[in-house]
């Protein structure tokens, strides 16, 4: 079995042995479900210290074929845009984890979801072939309607059959975009993503549009883009914290993960589409700022930044140049990073006092120090202060969008500040202002809280300092998507 088989299968190991262990031994299932996590994210970071970041090739490929007449084949690898978000996966289900203490009701099923979940978006990232792609995206909805109907709040029945019905409608559609350009010769040396890969050049120019547009709608829904962001206020409302975290780190991530993959295979209609897809990213910038601005429920509120600052990468991906694709890769890894951050330390508020709203906080830099501390570096990150890694994330971006678009970049600015609006609003009436927590018996974060929030704010600052770690390991194979797709445009 190669690393690449040992990490993705981990996981689903981690589900076997829950199976059997006895319902009423809840601490037993949490070692049990931290222990696969751990060694799972271990392995992660193994596969980083081997990864050779200098070349743009696929690495240790694994290679099984499953359907010699379709060419499917179980075929893994990494490269430098699936190594980013395989690390932000691994780190995010472990810190889920270590957030999912509390959780007290039928403790058994909820670990087996969140390893389940992680099983499918690792098979997402690794997968070389877009049968295995597409059987690991669908694989995530499953643990996703349980986690989210089972355990979330007042009106989870609906947030999970919202999710669900929007993600399977998209689905359909990048099924059907599929299904076209496997209608041509393919070649069967390789997997079924490099044979269509070279079959969707011979594609007619009309068609290659249609089909562009079935993986817009398909992984737009999941980024998501303006207008098929219907589903993600309520989800994010409505699931639990821990749910949440990997809901709003990684599972936006798969969907301009697929976009991005879809756009090197379909440049030429990428180029046709741009005025389209720059249009839709800088509408969903502002219009997810306001909608963040405006709202008094504190996961509301980071559901909408989030799909604010989605709209910057789908800006990275549309400018079609080596400086706004690196980032949008960027941009995934910060928004990551800091909406977990947030929905973390907003969890655990809310486990202290039961509500969400803005309003009933204040002064909380008095009786919650150390919260007070993480929250405010969290928001700072999101709305892009220099020194933290949102502000690398977004200035690649921004110059990428210039170079590209020039003066009508000012829209971002707009943006910008919007998202400054928000933030500072939210300090201000949480941490600041009258002391409120004589309504609430609150106490301060503890030690394994410290740990979870702590890892991922030190990775925000650190990275915002010396962010050249990321930005090196993805810039082999931008460049080299870059020149494939400068050449397709010639």
């Amino acid at each position: 079995m190669g690393i690449l088989s040992l990490l993705l299968w981990t996981p689903a190991l981690g589900v076997l042995v829950l199976i059997f262990a006895p319902n009423q031994n809840t601490q037993a299932i949490r070692i049990i479900a931290n222990f696969f996590s751990t060694i799972t994210l271990l392995l992660s970071f193994w596969i980083l210290h081997l990864y050779q970041q200098n070349t743009a090739e696929l690495q240790f490929n694994e290679y099984f074929p499953l359907n010699p007449n379709l060419g499917s084949a179980y075929a893994l690898g990494v490269d430098g845009l699936s190594m980013p978000m395989l690390l932000l996966g691994t780190l995010l289900t472990s810190i889920a984890l270590l957030a999912s203490y509390p959780r007290t009701e039928n403790v058994k099923g909820y670990y087996l979801s969140i390893l389940l979940l992680e099983f499918g978006l690792l098979g997402v990232f690794l997968a070389q072939d877009w049968a295995l792609f597409y059987i690991a995206w669908e694989l995530t909805l499953i643990p996703l309607f349980f986690l989210i109907g089972r355990w979330g709040g007042k009106r989870r029945h609906a947030a999970s059959l919202n999710f669900v019905l929007y993600t399977m409608v998209g689905s359909v559609f990048m099924l059907m975009s599929l299904l076209a350009i496997s209608q041509y010769d393919l070649q069967q040396a390789g997997s079924l993503m490099s044979t269509m890969h070279q079959a969707a050049k011979d594609m007619p120019r009309n068609e290659q549009i249609l089909v562009l547009l079935g993986f817009l709608i398909g992984f737009g829904v999941k980024m998501p883009i303006f207008p098929l962001h219907g589903w993600l206020p309520l989800a994010h409302v409505e699931a639990p914290s821990p749910v949440s975290i990997l809901l709003s780190g990684v599972l936006l991530k798969m969907g301009a993960y697929g976009l991005i993959r879809a756009v090197n295979m379909l440049p030429e209609a990428v180029h046709i589409l741009q005025p389209v897809l720059v249009s839709l990213a800088l509408f969903g910038m502002i219009y997810g700022g306001l909608l963040a601005w405006r709202q008094t429920d504190l996961k509301a509120m980071i559901a909408y930044s989030s799909f604010s600052h989605m709209g910057i990468v789908l800006l990275g991906i549309a400018s079609l140049n080596q400086m706004g694709l690196t980032g949008a890769v960027l941009q995934m890894t910060a928004h990551g990073l800091i909406s977990a951050a947030l929905f973390l330390l907003v969890g655990l508020l809310y486990e202290r006092t039961h509500t969400r709203n803005i309003q009933d906080f204040g002064g909380l830099i008095h009786s919650m120090p150390r919260f007070a501390l993480f929250i405010s570096l969290a928001l700072l990150g999101a709305m892009g202060l220099p020194g933290t890694f949102g502000f690398i994330a977004e200035l690649h971006a921004l110059m990428g969008g210039f170079q590209q678009w020039g003066v009508i970049m000012i829209l971002f600015s707009i943006t910008v500040l919007i998202n400054a609006a928000y933030a500072m609003r939210s300090i201000n009436l949480l941490l600041l202002g009258p002391d409120k927590a004589n309504k609430f018996n609150l106490t301060d974060l503890n030690g394994r809280e410290q740990l979870a929030a702590g890892i991922l704010v030190i990775s925000i600052i650190g990275l915002g300092l010396i962010p050249s770690p990321v930005i090196e390991l993805s810039a082999a194979t931008i460049n080299t998507m870059i020149n494939q797709i400068s050449q397709r445009l010639l």
